[in-house]
């Protein structure tokens, strides 16, 4: 019984993290959903709640202004009981298409989304972040990918660090990038990058205030209306990291517990009859949040085998693999050299760890909406 929980459970993670995309890689050609100039540009707001981000709010609607959008395009931006200046510098802009909010109490991002999107009256809504840039041509570029059943689009977001580089996690970036392009192509996509996508107006529920994930679960509930979703690499935006592994370890244990949040929201996409939906959420993302339970029954499923040397092998490798992790997160965060290989492992079990931790926060039933912003480089010292 402990053998068939121990090869299981393994195989359950080799298939989610490398046999899952390797089907994808032989059979599915990702491509870029077909775009057309539409003979009337739909009107377009953009949705921004935003708290604590003085560093950067007042660059970011600049940004926002300078979009080459031709048709109408507003921006709806509220400050979520900020205790810094944003809410007087969203306030301070003149331009007529900037719509300011400013809120005393800090209610949490998806209380605000909501109010934002009832006061709309646009065709499309284009949600994004404070810290996000968008290329000048991105609105346009997520409009044109709009046809008559798809209801949201996804952009292409690149991360960088505070002097330009690229990710230091970039290689699971562009590799989580490969599985939307292939999940777009199948038309079974699982969520949004929240920093860039657009979806019709008509089509938005209004989500519980304890959303944490509210990209993936906006672009769900799409999919649960028989919408299509479809990722485009036409519209590109760019984005800074943490600046430290603590303030990017809080941002995934947050993450974590919105993941289970949503897991108990959204069911109805495990049953087999929602096709390669089904599929696809089973293989890259239930199995993925549930991959610190795995990972905890290979250890302790181990630890009833040893009579055999071949299991013993086997604790000694577990203990090897997360020994050289530890010592990779303390080069990392001495800001040591760390062969890619290393760094590539201490990630991985990071991850699961703030998987984990987000679960048992989840367990606890804290239903808070409000947020915490994650630091940025920007930030005054």
């Amino acid at each position: 019984m402990m053998a068939a929980v121990f090869w299981l459970a393994i195989f359950l993670l080799v298939y989610s993290y490398f046999l899952y995309p390797l089907l994808l890689k032989l059979f599915i050609t990702p491509k870029t959903p077909t775009q057309q100039q539409p003979e009337h540009w739909p009107s377009v707001d953009v949705i921004l709640s935003a708290f604590n981000e003085e560093s950067c709010i007042a660059e970011r609607l600049h940004n926002l202004l300078q979009q080459d959008y031709p048709g109408p395009l507003n921006i709806r931006v509220a400050s979520d009981g900020s205790k810094d200046n944003t809410g007087a510098i969203i306030q301070s802009f003149d331009d007529p298409r900037i719509q300011a909010d400013v809120h005393t109490e800090n209610r949490g991002k998806v209380a605000v989304l909501n109010d934002l999107v009832a006061q709309s009256k646009a065709d499309i809504l284009v949600f994004t972040d404070a810290n996000t840039f968008f290329a000048k041509d991105a609105i346009r570029q997520l409009v044109m990918s709009f046809q008559q059943q798809i209801g949201a689009v996804c952009g292409e977001l690149h991360l960088h660090t505070d002097d330009g580089n690229a990710n230091s996690d970039g290689l699971y970036w562009r590799y989580e990038q490969f599985l939307k392009k292939s999940e777009s192509a199948l038309g079974a996509l699982l969520g949004a990058n929240g920093a860039i996508y657009a979806i019709r107006r008509t089509l938005y529920q209004p989500l519980p205030a304890s959303t944490v994930v509210d990209d993936f679960c906006i672009v769900m509930n799409i999919k649960r209306q028989g919408y299509d979703v479809v990722y485009t690499t036409n519209a590109q935006a760019s984005e800074e990291v943490a600046p430290s592994l603590q303030d990017e370890y809080g941002r995934r244990v947050r993450i974590g517990l919105g993941n289970y949040r949503a897991f108990r929201q959204h069911l109805w996409a495990l049953s087999p009859l929602r096709g390669l939906l089904s599929w696809c959420y089973w293989s890259h993302k239930v199995l993925r949040w549930f991959g610190p339970h795995l990972m905890l029954l290979v250890l302790l499923s181990n630890l009833f085998l040893l009579s055999s040397a071949w299991y013993q092998a086997a604790l000694a490798g577990q203990l090897l693999f997360y020994g050289l992790a530890w010592v990779g997160h303390l080069r990392i965060q001495q800001k040591q050299p760390t062969p890619s290989w290393l760094a590539i492992l201490s990630f991985f079990v990071s991850m699961n760890v703030a998987l984990a931790q987000g679960f048992l926060r989840f367990l606890r039933g804290n239903q808070q909406g409000a947020w915490k912003r994650t630091a940025r480089h920007g930030d005054a010292k």
